[in-house]
């Protein structure tokens, strides 16, 4: 089916229905990050142990999403946003079981699931956001991805009043997990039409083709490294709100909320920025803001120093992974194959950073740990050039 052949308000219902399948997907996501304290105790881990917990998850996701562009190509974006929520709701609720119980094999299993199921979504979501905003003509992917940032900040707000509350996290996990089950089968439903390719037809792009492309390649490296810069605030800043600076639960999770408030903001504004001055140059200002929110973090001057630097650090990082996302879609039929592979290499800092962090946590603190991100913004700001629009396609 053609653009054309859409008419408006079937486009605009699709449109709707891709932002609230992002932010449902940062509630569930960030559901228990603003808590991850809690989790760590729950647990009985030190820092370099709660690291290596989160690799269940970052190894999950890493492996599930290579899988996930020829799942979203061959059954479609709804059919696979419900396979990888489904996996996501019974990881939470495992990982609530398993916090309950302090059953760290359990709570592992759990985040398998989830890094597994959100891996399929993400991908899954971003292609057909990026397939709204061709048919739309204009650039709303950022905007996207606000309404995951906007969904974290629920998240995080929720999960400040449930600390302030008492509210045990296994409970809350599972009303995360309620939740994103009773929101995502009806939202999929308004989805675009999806036509698959006829028996016996090869598909545009595979797999391997799409590792050996150089500007695939360079986009997932702008991915990486951004997505490492997001990484490291979403796992460790309220751990190292806490732990850094002797502040509460409660302290960690605003902070936190501090730093999602931010990104939402860049992502809502940040379309502006890209049309007037391109990705390249908004990609190097938004690094520019990340660096300087990350010194405020870690100089230790004290609390509402640092939440100003979570402020800049969340504005910073909030617009390297929906212009990676764009840029690899810039071309339809390729579109899934190349988001599950720039996507794969994007997911490497949430592979490398939570033990990363842990490990040189336990020698140097939580706060001189974070100073790797430094490198990270490095990485993509030498490949962003990379993101800009292919000759057929709009910026």
């Amino acid at each position: 089916m053609t653009a054309t052949e859409l008419d408006r308000p079937r486009l605009d219902r699709a449109r709707v229905a891709v932002g609230f399948t992002f932010a449902t997907n940062g509630l569930a996501y960030a559901g228990w990050l603003a808590r991850a304290p809690a989790v760590r105790d729950g647990l009985d881990l030190s820092a370099a142990g709660f690291g290596l917990l989160l690799l269940c998850l970052s190894a999950a996701a890493i492996a599930a999403i290579p899988l996930a562009g020829p799942l979203v190509q061959r059954f479609g974006p709804a059919r696979a946003v419900l396979l990888g929520s489904s996996s996501m709701v019974i990881g939470l609720s495992g990982l609530a079981t398993g916090t309950l119980l302090g059953s760290v094999p359990l709570a592992g299993l759990g985040l398998v699931l989830v890094g597994m199921g959100n891996s399929t979504w993400d991908v899954a979501m971003n292609v057909e956001g990026a397939d709204v905003e061709r048919r739309l003509g204009r650039t709303i992917m950022p905007r996207f991805h606000a309404g995951f940032s906007l969904g974290t900040v629920v998240g995080a707000a929720f999960s400040a009043v449930a600390a302030a509350a008492g509210l045990p996290i296994w409970a809350q996990l599972y009303l995360t997990a309620a939740l994103a089950a009773a929101v995502t089968a009806p939202t999929v439903r308004h989805f675009l039409p999806y036509h698959p390719l006829p028996a016996g037809q090869k598909p545009a792009m595979s797999v391997r083709r799409a590792w050996r492309e150089p500007r695939t390649i360079m986009i997932g490296l702008v991915m990486l490294g951004f997505g490492f810069t997001e990484g490291t605030a979403n796992d460790w800043l309220a751990i190292g709100l806490v732990d850094g600076y002797g502040a509460g639960d409660t302290v960690g999770a605003v902070a936190f909320g501090v730093f999602v408030t931010a990104m939402t903001l860049g992502r809502l504004f940040g379309g502006y920025a890209i049309e007037r001055w391109g990705r390249v140059v908004t990609l190097r200002v938004t690094a520019a803001s990340a660096v300087l929110g990350l010194v405020l973090v870690v100089a230790e001057i004290g609390v509402p120093v640092a939440v100003a630097g979570a402020l800049l650090w969340g504005a910073g990082a909030s617009l390297g992974f929906p212009i990676g996302m764009s840029s690899a879609a810039d071309d339809p039929a390729k579109a899934a194959i190349r988001v599950s592979v720039a996507g794969s290499i994007g997911y490497g800092a949430f592979l490398a950073g939570p033990p990363l962090i842990g490990l040189l946590a336990e020698h140097l603190g939580v706060l001189r740990a974070m100073l790797c991100v430094f490198g990270a913004l490095a990485i993509g700001l030498i490949a962003s050039g990379a993101t800009r629009p292919l000759p057929q396609a709009k910026e």
